[in-house]
C-alpha cells in the first residue's frame, strides 16, 4: 500500500478510487464535475483525491520540453526584463570558445517566427548572421510580405547574406519580398540620402511602417562582433567608444543602460529608424554567447526589441545581474525619454 511523502497509508479502496480519478482527470481530459457525477460523490471530493495522489505520489507530472531548450532560464528570463517571449536554448558542447551566435539560435528562432507570423504579416529582417541563420532554417511560414530592414555589410556577399535571407523567407512563404542592395554604411549623410531615394530602396522603406513582426541581431562593440564596428575606422571606433558604446542593433549604439548614443551615425546607414523599430509589434533579437550578454542586456532596456531569442551562456549572466529590475520591454519605453 501507499504511504508516499504523506506517511499515512491509503487503503485498497482509496488507491483504486485515486487512480481512476487520476486516469479520468490527467489522462482523459475529464472535469472534475465530470467525474464527481461518475463516482457519486461532490466535485470538492474529487479535488481532496486528486491532491491526495499528488501528496502520495500515486501520480507524477513530468514537464518535458525538448532537450535544447531551457524552460526554467526561459520562463525566469521572460519575467525579469519583461519580455513577450523569451527562448533560452542550450550553448554548445564547445561553450568555452564562446562563440557568438550559435546556429542552432537562428534554428530555433526559425521556429518561433513559425508561430508569430500570420498570414498578411509583414516581417521585417535585418541584416546579422543569426538571422541570416534563421533565414536559412526557415520551413514554415504563412503568406507574407518580406521586406529587408537594413543594408548589407558587404555588397559583394548581398546574395548570401540579408538579400538571400529576404528571398528565402518570401520563397517559404510565397509572399512578395523587398530587398535593398545597398551596403548598410555609407561615407556620409548626403550619399545615404541619395541611395534612400532610389526607386527599389525607397519602396522598401514604403514598408517599414507596415512591419507587424522584425528579427534583428545585437552586437557588442568589439571587433568581430558587431558589423557595423567592423565596418568602421580605429579613429570613429574610439570616438563612439569614448560615447560609452556597448551595444550595436541594425546601426543603432546603445550605452549600457540602453540609451542611444552616437545617433550621427544612423544617418549614414540605411536601416530603419529606431522610432519605427519601437512601433513594431514584435521585434524579435536573436543574439547569443557570453561575450555578447552585456550587449543583450543594452538593448533589452532600450525598449525596441519585446522577445528575445538566446542561449544558456548569455542567460546565465543577464540572470546574474543585481539590483532592481529594468523597465519591462513590452513597455517600448525610451530610456532617454526622447
Amino acid at each position: 500500500m501507499s504511504t508516499g511523502r504523506s506517511g499515512t497509508r491509503m487503503g485498497p479502496a482509496e488507491l483504486v478510487q485515486a487512480a481512476a480519478m487520476a486516469r479520468r482527470f490527467y489522462l482523459e481530459g475529464k472535469s472534475k464535475i465530470q467525474i464527481a457525477e461518475e463516482f457519486g460523490v461532490s466535485r470538492f471530493k474529487v479535488a481532496r483525491v486528486l491532491e491526495t495522489a499528488l501528496e502520495r505520489d500515486l501520480v507524477r507530472i513530468e514537464i518535458r520540453v525538448p532537450a535544447e531548450l531551457d524552460a526554467e532560464r526561459s520562463d525566469a528570463l521572460r519575467a525579469r526584463y519583461g519580455l513577450r517571449h523569451a527562448v533560452v536554448v542550450e550553448s554548445p558542447a564547445d561553450a568555452e570558445a564562446d562563440t557568438p551566435d550559435p546556429e542552432n539560435l537562428g534554428e530555433v528562432a526559425a521556429d518561433l517566427l513559425g508561430e508569430l507570423v500570420n498570414e498578411g504579416d509583414v516581417l521585417g529582417l535585418a541584416w546579422g548572421r543569426s538571422t541570416i541563420h534563421m533565414a536559412a532554417a526557415l520551413h514554415q511560414l504563412p503568406p507574407c510580405t518580406v521586406v529587408q530592414l537594413t543594408g548589407v555589410y558587404d555588397a559583394g556577399t548581398a546574395e548570401r547574406g540579408s538579400v538571400e535571407a529576404v528571398r528565402r523567407a518570401a520563397a517559404v512563404s510565397g509572399g512578395e519580398a523587398h530587398p535593398i542592395y545597398a551596403p548598410m554604411l555609407l561615407p556620409d549623410t548626403a550619399t545615404a540620402n541619395v541611395l534612400r531615394g532610389q526607386t527599389g530602396i525607397a519602396r522598401a522603406f514604403e514598408y517599414f511602417d507596415k512591419v507587424t513582426v522584425a528579427a534583428v541581431s545585437i552586437g557588442s562593440w568589439e571587433a568581430g562582433i558587431s558589423t557595423v564596428y567592423d565596418m568602421l575606422t580605429e579613429q570613429e571606433r574610439a570616438h563612439y567608444a569614448g560615447l560609452g558604446a556597448a551595444a550595436e542593433m541594425s546601426a543603432h549604439l546603445f550605452d549600457a543602460e540602453g540609451r542611444r548614443i552616437g545617433r550621427d551615425l544612423g544617418e549614414r546607414c540605411i536601416t530603419v529608424e529606431a522610432d519605427r523599430l519601437r512601433r513594431i509589434p514584435e521585434v524579435v533579437a536573436i543574439a547569443g554567447g557570453r561575450r555578447k550578454a552585456p550587449a543583450i542586456g543594452a538593448v533589452l532596456r532600450s525598449g525596441l526589441v519585446t522577445s528575445l531569442v538566446t542561449d544558456t551562456a548569455a542567460a546565465d549572466h543577464l540572470l546574474l545581474e543585481t539590483g532592481p529590475g529594468p523597465r519591462p520591454a513590452l513597455d517600448r519605453a525610451d530610456p532617454d525619454g526622447v
